[in-house]
């Protein structure tokens, strides 16, 4: 097992330090887990509440409401279990040493970009690209 790295409480990764060193993959790595750990935390609020809303609703306009809540929060937390996938995939990739960089051209990712959106795996350019060829695609 690794040994843990040190990281300042008001560490941030900065561009004049080497690219994806120990204190910058333990900022990305824990702060992949908080959102994790907040996503489940989420989660669970959320089966606890469709469970106290699971009692029969006798108004049709009530009941109709209620389902279309309900409705909304399953797509929610399915959005989140994707998430979570990703964001586990992400901490995979900071432990084979593959994280900040970009799957389809094996550049870097900018940290700012990383820092907005840790579980980011092309540039900025290659997602452009991406979305672009994605787009003419889906006109066919």
């Amino acid at each position: 097992m690794k040994a843990q790295t040190f990281l300042p409480q008001d560490y941030r990764p900065a561009e004049d330090e080497p690219f994806m060193n120990d204190r910058q993959l333990e900022y990305f790595r824990r702060k992949l887990e908080a959102w994790k750990q907040e996503l489940l935390d989420q989660s669970a609020e959320t089966l606890e509440g469709l469970q106290d809303s699971a009692r029969a609703v006798p108004d049709l306009a009530d009941r109709a409401s209620e389902e279309t809540d309900r409705a909304l929060e399953l797509r929610t937390r399915d959005r989140q279990r994707k998430l979570v996938s990703k964001i586990d995939a992400a901490l995979r990739r900071i432990e084979t040493g593959e994280y900040g960089y970009c799957e389809m051209t094996g550049e870097p990712i900018s940290l700012r970009r990383l820092d907005a959106r840790p579980i980011a795996t092309m540039t900025l350019e290659a997602q452009e690209r991406h979305e672009r060829k994605e787009r003419v695609h889906r006109d066919d």
